[in-house]
């Protein structure tokens, strides 16, 4: 089918990952494993209910530090990742072209209302026509039936939308709803596949 929609992740993709980069220098601050961290961090998001919208960024804090040790302010650690969601201006640029193609462009992110922050900074979100934030859609990409819920927002079918995204495990959930993927990797293989699929 022919590409209507490009649907593209935030952190990895659209952006530096300022989760990851952000959790592992708490990490190198405390003196912990860095990857092991990073694991009990990321499955609390989830577990606070903070990137579905039920739980606060408090409570998710509270269980970061529970559950490591960590003697932090809210504010610290929050600093310490959204300093490093840096927008990719090339990135940018390319969902500019993209759009101005006639096709649509949207965001899907597994995200907090750190994405709306990020938007007061960086004033992103004018290049897309839709913008899908867990926290407030209240279920993540973790959960496969988001995927179809997206298209019919987008009005568009599976086989015509592509999903970037530089989670395989997103990925493979978003191919099993028949959507085309694109694991992001790096700038030359996304740009070598855009051409590919004529979406540049």
């Amino acid at each position: 089918m022919i590409i209507r929609a490009v649907v593209f992740d935030f952190g990895g993709v659209l952006a530096e990952e300022g989760f990851q980069q952000g959790l592992y220098a708490i990490a190198e601050k405390f003196c912990l494993d860095q990857k092991r961290f990073f694991h009990l961090a990321n499955e609390a998001v989830y577990n606070s209910g903070y990137v579905t919208g039920t739980g606060s960024e408090k409570d998710y804090w509270n269980e970061v530090r529970e559950h490591s040790g960590i003697m932090a302010t809210d504010a610290e650690l929050r600093q310490e990742i959204l300093s490093r969601f840096i927008p990719r201006p090339w990135m940018l640029e390319t969902v500019r072209a993209i759009r101005q193609q006639g096709f649509l462009t949207a965001i899907l992110s597994d995200q907090s209302d750190w994405l709306d922050q990020l938007e007061a900074r960086y004033h992103f979100f004018q290049y897309f026509d839709a913008v899908f934030n867990s926290f407030h859609l209240g279920r993540t990409k973790r959960d496969p039936s988001l995927f179809v819920e997206i298209l019919q927002a987008l009005k568009v079918k599976a086989g015509e939308t592509l999903f970037v995204d530089d989670n395989i495990g997103h990925i493979d959930r978003a191919a099993a709803a028949g959507l085309q993927t694109h694991h992001f990797v790096d700038r030359d293989a996304f740009m070598k596949r855009l051409k590919e699929l004529h979406l540049l």
